[in-house]
């Protein structure tokens, strides 16, 4: 027996939920605070266990990033201090020179942790 597929459209209705209920009506709401439609709730009431798993696995995917952005300017720290510690003159372009191909990747990828804003939560994204 295969396992189902999950669909795309689903995940991002259940990565939009903010899963309260509005108690005077037992709708779901959207994070951003909009009652979910009347086909939107029966569609993520249909949700397959594939669909949920996706959504937990993309859910700890991001917190994951979310940490990395967190712990991004340390990181990078430890990262470029034995480059600098092999230089006179003490600056980030000669530390670049002594990286591998390798190592300037992990470089860059750590800079843009640093550099750009933390993205939000997006269905099919994480």
């Amino acid at each position: 027996m295969t396992t189902p597929t999950p669909r795309p459209d689903i995940v991002a209705l259940l990565c939009s939920s903010d899963f309260i209920r509005l108690s005077n009506t037992d709708i779901w709401t959207h994070r951003d605070g909009r009652p979910f439609s009347r086909e939107e709730q029966a569609r993520v009431l249909g949700a397959t266990r594939a669909e949920r798993e996706e959504v937990r696995m993309q859910h700890t995917r991001y917190r994951n990033y979310l940490q990395e952005a967190v712990d991004a300017p340390e990181t990078l720290q430890r990262f470029l201090a034995p480059f600098m510690q092999q230089l006179t003159e003490k600056n980030l372009g000669n530390a670049v020179e002594l990286m591998s191909k390798d190592e300037y990747t992990e470089f860059e990828r750590l800079l843009g942790l640093v550099a750009e804003p933390v993205r939000p939560f997006t269905a099919n994204t994480f």
